[in-house]
């Protein structure tokens, strides 16, 4: 079943076009994200922090289509990010019907005082806030008795490497989390899936042009469309893990039997 044939089913079973909540929607991958749903039919609520970036998203997915947008200027990286915006979507009337928790940061660095309080708003941007949203959406879903959500993890979750300390532990929380989660929401007919991509072409981890471009061409870094086509046509299916790509095959085992002696000496150069 293709995404265009599944939204056709959804609006014959339920009455309405669908809405999606997009969290980091107005760049990378939480904007491909949007764009692919737009391109279906979906309404969209954007959430992000970049207001600026924010606005520009939503006036180019509405271009041309019949479908809602609604930006939403928001912080994520608080203990009420959550509540805060289930109270939004109340208040505005919005029915979320698939929850895709993609905001996300990353940064290599050793782990100090100094950017202490880097690692605690990516703790709460990756662990705190999409727990809290699985739980309060994930609710309404149940009962319901359909909905779908998409949690973004990594292929760092597999990878405890020095310089991505906090990104790697965070992003391993989130795998496990909602891959338990896809038991307890699976008897409600809603879907949880787990998305584990290896290197992605996005503004995310601050690297040259050209090098992404390079990194593209040989293969080794994927592009966000391929991604979001390859996680949504996962999500429509309820299944449980998406993990597509070379790398995700065979990186992790390979970087899991180097010798710490060696870990330590790559570590030393790059820090």
């Amino acid at each position: 079943m293709t995404i265009q044939n599944w939204l056709i089913r959804f609006q014959e079973a339920h009455g309405y076009r669908p809405w999606a909540l997009v969290t980091g929607g107005s760049s990378g991958m939480g904007l491909e994200y949007a764009r692919q749903l737009a391109g279906i039919g979906c309404n969209l609520l954007l959430v992000s922090n970049q207001e600026a970036e924010l606005g520009m998203a939503a006036e180019e997915l509405k271009q041309g289509r019949n479908i809602q947008v609604v930006p939403h200027y928001q912080n994520l990286a608080t203990e009420t990010a959550a509540d805060e915006l289930l109270a939004f979507c109340q208040s505005e009337n919005l029915q979320i019907d698939i929850l895709i928790n993609n905001a996300g940061m990353f940064f290599f660095e050793e782990l100090t005082t100094e950017n202490e309080a880097k690692a605690l708003t990516m703790m709460r941007l990756h662990v705190f806030t999409p727990t809290k949203l699985c739980v309060l959406f994930g609710e309404e879903m149940k009962k319901r008795g359909y909905g779908y959500i998409i949690n973004m993890s990594s292929m760092a979750a597999k990878l405890p490497c020095p310089g991505i300390t906090v990104y790697s532990a965070t992003k391993a929380y989130l795998k496990s989390f909602s891959k338990s989660l896809y038991f307890e929401m699976r008897p409600y007919g809603v879907g949880v899936t787990t998305v584990c991509p290896a290197a992605i072409a996005t503004p995310l981890y601050r690297l040259k042009p050209n090098l992404l471009k390079l990194g593209v061409k040989v293969g080794l870094i994927g592009t966000p469309q391929w991604l979001v086509h390859k996680a949504l046509k996962g999500m429509i299916r309820k299944r449980r893990v998406v993990k597509p790509g070379l790398m995700n095959r065979y990186l992790p085992p390979l970087i899991a039997i180097l010798p710490h002696g060696l870990v330590k000496k790559i570590w030393q150069k790059f820090k």
